[in-house]
């Protein structure tokens, strides 16, 4: 629990490495939606259910891996495989499926990007790293331009938009950066998978939640009253003082300490 708010920056950091250390293990895997894609081993079933169920991650994460679990069973256990193969007929098992607000609708949309995008491409990975430069500070040019291509055909449906976030209009993306958080990061306790190579970790924007939003102002990392994409970037440049190289891996710290608080 956190009762004191440092009163250094040396004492600021040691907290948040030690809350690092007790968060980023193993044992955070099971209660969470990274769970998920970690029942996988195939790169692209990772990517799909990994995408999927950032997407799904609002509300208790036990009924968020419950939804993704149901969407492997209906993809029979191999998410790749069946977004390749699958056909017409084959979607209209996915008309009962919803997850809060998102519908059916949504869902054949998801399976008919995935569909047309892996059938041309090999990785999801190219799908965010072709907008960003060699001098891209973040990924924010990654996530807009991804977000323009998700819906770029005659027949995307609007409201799905809602959905896949973009900060162009402004939103925190907190799951789609915590997809791209899962995707990137490496490091050696085996959370996060480390499977891309083309965005580095530096470049990574902290999932801004309210757990995280919450205990990121009360140590003084966060000043900004509106809690948007410009929160987004003040906290992970705050935290690029206590890592450049791996801002995001503050986000277990903050998260953990939250939610041990609720």
């Amino acid at each position: 629990m956190l009762h004191q708010v440092p009163n250094s920056f040396e004492a600021l950091q040691s907290l948040l490495d030690q809350a690092v250390t007790r968060f980023n293990h193993p044992g955070f895997i099971a209660d969470d939606p990274i769970s998920i894609p970690h029942r996988f081993h195939k790169l692209q079933d990772r990517e799909i259910m990994g995408f999927w169920a950032a997407t799904l991650a609002w509300g208790q994460r036990k009924t968020i891996i419950q939804s993704a679990s149901r969407l492997v069973n209906l993809m029979d256990g191999a998410p790749y495989d069946f977004i390749l193969n699958h056909t017409e007929q084959d979607r209209a098992r996915f008309e009962s499926f919803k997850h809060r607000t998102f519908q059916a609708t949504d869902t054949l949309w998801f399976l008919a990007f995935f569909q047309e995008y892996y059938r041309k491409n090999t990785t999801l990975e190219t799908a965010f790293a072709r907008h960003l430069s060699p001098d891209s500070l973040t990924v924010e040019q990654a996530l807009a331009g991804f977000h323009r291509d998700f819906f770029d055909h005659p027949y995307a449906p609007e409201r799905t938009r809602k959905h896949v976030a973009t900060p162009e209009r402004g939103s925190t993306c907190k799951r789609m950066n915590m997809f791209l958080r899962w995707m990137v990061r490496k490091d050696t306790t085996g959370v996060d998978f480390g499977i891309w190579n083309q965005v580095r970790p530096s470049q990574l924007l902290i999932p801004l939640d309210v757990h995280v939003d919450r205990i990121a102002r009360r140590l003084g990392l966060l000043e900004r009253r509106q809690t948007d994409w410009q929160a987004v970037l003040e906290l992970t440049a705050r935290l690029r003082e206590f890592d450049e190289r791996d801002p995001v891996k503050y986000d277990f710290a903050l998260f953990g300490m939250g939610v041990l608080e609720c």
